[in-house]
């Protein structure tokens, strides 16, 4: 089996509630989750909301600090909507074509695999999720990224650029942690991790990553 068809590729979109042109770019992200227009290449999405429209007349209740951090990380070209495919191509978020062409590029260089399975936990409300990474491409210490993400939310926007419009998202990340740290140049690394909840979240899923900490390339993707 060829690299190309056994990767999956990473793709963030940086969005807000609070910016006019990012409503595309949400439907843009729910197209490519629910097309898989890549042959042979699984697109994992997230949607993480940046906090800097959040003073200019709506807080985007989905938003955080800590994605406006993120973004900062893929280097000094920010704006909304940014997308970043497998932490290596920025492109405009609504440019789904663009999107598709970068994942596929990003699809033929070397990737690990990354499997994810449900765990019973000995104490009850505790959630486990089992993560294997193995066959990873030489890298730095690289950090193990495990995501929540919620489908089906929907927002009625009452002030800001989006006034009066009715906001529909799919794969918002509810919360976003590292797990786990996985030496220089080692392939395989295995964990039983627990699993934020919490009881507002309805429709969730996990999604997992490797990424290089000497650069922001994704090692491997996976989802349950």
């Amino acid at each position: 089996m060829s690299l190309f068809a056994a990767a999956a590729v990473l793709v963030e979109l940086f969005t807000s509630e609070g910016c006019s042109s990012c409503p595309p770019a949400d439907a843009a992200l729910a197209r490519l989750q629910q097309t898989q227009p890549v042959p042979g290449v699984q697109l994992i999405v997230l949607a993480e909301h940046v906090d800097y429209w959040n003073d200019l007349g709506w807080k985007d209740p989905f938003s955080a600090a800590q994605f406006s951090a993120r973004q900062g990380l893929y280097g000094s070209r920010i704006y909304t909507p940014q997308a970043i495919v497998d932490g290596r191509t920025d492109v405009l978020g609504s440019d789904e074509e663009g999107i598709a062409r970068a994942a596929r590029s990003a699809a033929l260089e070397p990737h690990g695999a990354l499997a994810l399975t449900a765990k019973a936990a000995s104490v009850p409300g505790v959630h486990l999720v089992h993560i294997a990474v193995t066959s990873l491409p030489p890298h730095r210490a690289a950090q193990v990224m495990l995501a929540v993400v919620e489908d089906g939310l929907v927002t009625k926007v009452e002030r800001g650029e989006n006034a009066g419009r009715t906001l529909p998202h799919s794969a918002v990340v509810r919360s976003l942690k590292e797990v786990g740290t996985i030496p220089g140049s080692t392939g395989d690394w295995s964990a039983d991790v627990e699993v934020p909840q919490n009881a507002s979240w309805k429709r969730t899923r996990i999604v997992a990553f490797v990424q290089d900490g000497g650069s922001p390339r994704v090692l491997a993707a996976g989802s349950l």
